[in-house]
């Protein structure tokens, strides 16, 4: 009980790795050129990885660090993609250590589940399912890239790319403007986009679909989140195929493309700086919603933006919040308020100060701002031009949205192994709203 809360050591978990990752990224082993890369920027891009978001102040990485410096960076995107909770626990399965209830709970409360039963199974299961995702999707690109480059350099670039892609990182090393010389690539577009999918599904939703083998017998997690995907995948295929970017319409390839990495993986193979402002207002909202619990994604997640929405929608026809036969308790409506509030409050704060600093646009603070809390690392290409102010303000911002917001809170409840019990019953007041 005097041990510190599973929330703080979580906090801290991703804060030494970052630490870690900067200070690797910055010794001169890990740069081409001694001042390609200050400290402030390392740090930057260390968070960037570890939160997997793909923000980078500098324009091309691969020009800027050495085989050393990207394995590092291979390194940060993997660990922060698994969570640093999954990775140490299933190093301690391989050498035999115990895990005790201290390591159960973390993972719980790492995966934001209800219950300890089983987790260490599951940290297994995610990390064999993501090395064989990831293995599938190198052999892939190791197709496409051995055509266009020597063999060692097509393997890395292949490996790194199925890294980036599986865990909704964005980072690439193939050039500035993302995956822009491949718009036209199908092989290449498919599987990044389906290996963006599965690390943004959650690895509770891929274990429960290769368990069940049956759509009837899925839990209900899983049908809410298929759904919502479907549905967001769909819809901003659609959007954006009748929009259009630099004057020009998007083909359907860049329109599924960009709905699918719009959901947090950062990926792109137009110019988003040439989008029109409807374009930048939809991609908004889908970065902003983002992936599922438990995935590589960032956002408030899908079940979050399904819970507002069902109460929204149950509470204009006076009935209660109800979905697969069950009813949403008050508590998971209460968290996905808590969670929509704070995550406008630091996106308004951020953009605020990203105006204040470097005289943004309210569009253009508002884009990069949403992009880093969400994790996504989609950007207008201002990212390169920021103040060092802006760029730290950025890197709290993808810390906040990496961690969690409600973890952030939880950190200052130091009755977290408590159950609350009330001994005093309170009068009830109703306060005017609205």
């Amino acid at each position: 009980m005097k041990k510190l809360s599973p929330y703080l050591i979580i906090v801290l978990s991703f804060f030494t790795l970052i630490l870690i990752g900067s200070l690797l990224l910055y010794l001169p082993i890990s740069k081409i050129d001694r001042n390609g890369l200050s400290f402030i920027d390392a740090f930057f891009v260390s968070t960037s990885a570890v939160t997997i978001t793909g923000l980078s102040p500098i324009a091309n990485l691969s020009a800027t660090l050495t085989i050393f410096g990207k394995i590092v960076l291979a390194i940060l995107i993997q660990i922060g993609g698994l969570s640093i909770v999954t990775f140490s626990v299933f190093i301690m399965y391989l050498i035999g250590a115990n895990i005790g209830i201290s390591n159960r709970v973390l993972i719980k409360e790492s995966f934001n589940e209800n219950y300890l039963d089983g987790k260490v199974k599951l940290v297994i299961k995610i990390v064999i399912y993501t090395f064989i995702l990831e293995f599938i999707s190198f052999l892939v690109n190791l197709f496409i890239f051995m055509g266009e480059f020597e063999p060692a350099k097509a393997i890395g670039i292949s490996a790194f790319h199925a890294i980036s892609s599986f865990n909704n990182a964005g980072f690439d090393l193939l050039g500035s403007i993302s995956l822009k010389a491949y718009s036209g690539n199908i092989l290449l577009n498919i599987n990044t986009a389906i290996t963006i999918m599965l690390g943004g599904l959650g690895f509770i939703v891929i274990n429960d679909i290769i368990e069940k083998r049956s759509l009837k017998r899925l839990s209900i997690h899983t049908k809410i989140v298929l759904k919502i995907n479907l549905l967001l995948w769909t819809a901003g295929m659609l959007i954006f195929k009748f929009s259009e970017f630099n004057g020009e319409k998007f083909t359907w390839l860049e329109s599924f493309f960009l709905s699918v990495t719009a959901r947090t993986a950062g990926f792109t193979t137009i110019n988003i700086a040439s989008i029109s402002s409807l374009t930048s207002l939809v991609l908004m909202i889908l970065m902003f919603i983002g992936g599922s619990p438990a995935s590589t994604a960032g956002g408030i997640k899908t079940t979050t933006f399904y819970t507002l929405t069902k109460g929204v929608t149950s509470f204009s026809r006076g009935k209660q919040v109800v979905t697969n036969n069950r009813l949403i308790n008050e508590k998971s409506r209460e968290k996905a308020s808590l969670l929509l509030t704070t995550a406008l409050i630091l996106v308004i704060f951020a953009s605020a100060g990203l105006i204040i600093f470097d005289k943004l646009s309210l569009e253009n603070a508002f884009f990069e701002a949403i992009s880093a809390f969400a994790n996504v690392g989609l950007t207008k290409g201002i990212t390169t031009t920021l103040s060092g102010g802006s760029k730290l303000l950025l890197t709290l911002l993808m810390f906040a949205g990496r961690v969690g917001p409600l973890t952030l809170l939880s950190i200052f409840n130091n009755k977290w192994y408590k159950r609350e019990f009330h001994n005093i019953e309170y009068i009830e007041e109703n306060i005017m709203i609205g």
